[in-house]
C-alpha cells in the first residue's frame, strides 16, 4: 500500500522579532490546507518569506484567496480572473501610471491610514530587481510598544495622531506645485489612535510617515515624539531588510509592522507585483 508523502514545510525565523522564511511548494500554498498555519505565524512574526516560489500572476491570485477577501485596488478592477488583477509596483510610468505617487514608499508607513479599516495583508512577488538597492525594510510595531517602558505606555496610550497622505508625499517632493498640493490634500485626513488596541487584546503603535500631529501638542512636541517613537519601532531588534532574489514572494501583516523600499535607479525596471487581503479590523 503507498504511503502518502507530506509535502515540504519548513519554518525558521529570520530575525529576533519579526520575520519567518517558509519553505514549501506551490501546491501547499495553493491547496489552502495551510492558510490557518499561515496568518497565525504571519499575526505572530509581522512578516512570512516565501524564498523563490515563483509563483505565477494567476496562482499569486489565488493564494492570496486561500487567506481571505480579496482586496482591490482603489478604482481599479480588470476583466477576467473574477476582477482580480495583481498591482505593478514600479517607477516606470508606462507601467504604472501612479509611479510618482509611490515614491512614498521609500519612508517607514502603514498602508491605509486614511482609512477607518486598513489592508489586513500585502503580498508582493519580485519580477524584476535592481542592480543595486531595492531591498524592503520591515519593522515590528506590536514588538515595538511590548517593549517600551511601562511609564511610556502609559503616556501615549489614549493619544490620537492626525495623519494625512500629503505629508508623506512631501517626503520625496517637499517644494509641490499648488495643483500638486491641492491633489494630495483632496484625498483628506484621518484621526487615528497612536496605540492600536486590537480585539485580540494585542497592542501596536500606529506611526509612519502620513502622520502629521499629535492632537493638542505644540508642534515641536509633536514631531519630536513621533519621531522619536519612530527611532524607537525602527531599531535593529524590531526589524527585518529583506533582500530580494527573483521569485521571492513576501507577505506581511499590515496591521502590526510598518515597511519600507530603499533606494535604486527608477531607470532599472525593478517591478513587483502586489495583491492585497481586506481589512478585517477597525483601528481603534
Amino acid at each position: 500500500m503507498a504511503t502518502a508523502v507530506s509535502s515540504r514545510w519548513e519554518v525558521t525565523d529570520v530575525a529576533p522579532k519579526i520575520g519567518s522564511a517558509i519553505r514549501t511548494d506551490k501546491e501547499t500554498l495553493l491547496s489552502g490546507a495551510r492558510a490557518g498555519e499561515i496568518r497565525e505565524i504571519m499575526e505572530r512574526r509581522g512578516v512570512i518569506v516565501f524564498p523563490q516560489i515563483h509563483l505565477t500572476d494567476a496562482e499569486q491570485i489565488a493564494f492570496t484567496h486561500t487567506l481571505g477577501t480579496f482586496a482591490h485596488e482603489e478604482g481599479e478592477r480588470s476583466a477576467g480572473n473574477d476582477g482580480d488583477t495583481v498591482y505593478p509596483i514600479t517607477m516606470d510610468s508606462s507601467i504604472n501610471p501612479n509611479a510618482d505617487y509611490l515614491k512614498g514608499a521609500f519612508y517607514w508607513h502603514i498602508d491605509g491610514t486614511m482609512s477607518d479599516k486598513p489592508i489586513l495583508a500585502s503580498i508582493m512577488s519580485a519580477r524584476a530587481l535592481a542592480p543595486e538597492g531595492g531591498e524592503t525594510d520591515f519593522c515590528n510595531t506590536y514588538a515595538a510598544f511590548e517593549d517600551l517602558p511601562e511609564d511610556e505606555k502609559r503616556a501615549i496610550e489614549g493619544l490620537e495622531v492626525v495623519h494625512a497622505m500629503w505629508r508623506s508625499q512631501l517626503y520625496w517632493r517637499p517644494e509641490p506645485s499648488f495643483a500638486e498640493l491641492n491633489a494630495w490634500m483632496g484625498r483628506g485626513n484621518n484621526t487615528l489612535p497612536l496605540v492600536w488596541k486590537h480585539r485580540s487584546g494585542r497592542k501596536s503603535l500606529v506611526l509612519g510617515a502620513t502622520a502629521l500631529q499629535v492632537v493638542g501638542m505644540d508642534l515641536m512636541e509633536s514631531e519630536a515624539l513621533l519621531v522619536k517613537l519612530r527611532d524607537w519601532a525602527t531599531q535593529p531588534q524590531f526589524s527585518y531588510r529583506h533582500t530580494w532574489s527573483l521569485g521571492d514572494m513576501v507577505l506581511w501583516d499590515n496591521t502590526g509592522t510598518m515597511h519600507r523600499a530603499l533606494p535604486y535607479d527608477h531607470k532599472s525596471g525593478r517591478l513587483m507585483h502586489r495583491t492585497k487581503l481586506e481589512g478585517e479590523e477597525a483601528f481603534a
